[in-house]
């Protein structure tokens, strides 16, 4: 009896460390991406055979980004991305295609954010310290002043 009740927890243990690997985004037609004839498609072409781009291009040159990602997550850990595939198709004014290129995650590059803060006037309180800089019978937003009876300026 304890041995199979020890046996079922072990196994619901181990199923819950058990890896979730999802795919997102794009899911790569290599047919269609072979098919693509930069001379002749365009715009409306691509999105007819490939569908709508998972985003495009908001600087410079005119292009259509189809992402596609595998990520695997152990129970609560963050997911770790295991792959990446990138199709780039870059169009002229006109709305021709001109270049189709492929990525992958090792073409990507690290951004190192900036992680500085605008300082702010003033001085953020705790809640202990708005508790026990809090005046009673004082209003909130009035201040009293040493060695007055009455609010501090601004007061009655």
């Amino acid at each position: 009896m304890k041995a199979s009740v020890l046996c079922v927890l072990l196994g619901a243990l181990l199923m819950g460390c058990t890896p979730v690997v999802s795919q997102r985004g794009y899911l790569q037609d290599l047919d269609n991406e072979a098919g693509i004839d930069p001379t002749n498609d365009t715009k409306t072409t691509i999105q007819q055979r490939l569908g709508y781009p998972s985003t495009e291009a908001t600087f410079g040159s005119d292009a259509w980004y189809y992402i596609s990602s595998v990520e695997k997550q152990i129970a609560f850990f963050t997911p770790t991305i295991e792959s990446r595939a990138i199709l780039a198709i870059y169009f002229d004014k006109d709305g021709k295609v001109t270049d189709i290129k492929h990525y992958t995650l090792q073409d990507g590059h690290v951004v190192a954010f900036e992680s500085r803060e605008t300082p702010t006037r003033g001085k953020e309180l705790t809640f202990l310290q708005q508790l026990f800089n809090a005046t009673p019978g004082v209003p909130i937003g009035q201040t009293r002043t040493p060695g007055s009876n009455g609010p501090g300026p601004g007061g009655p």
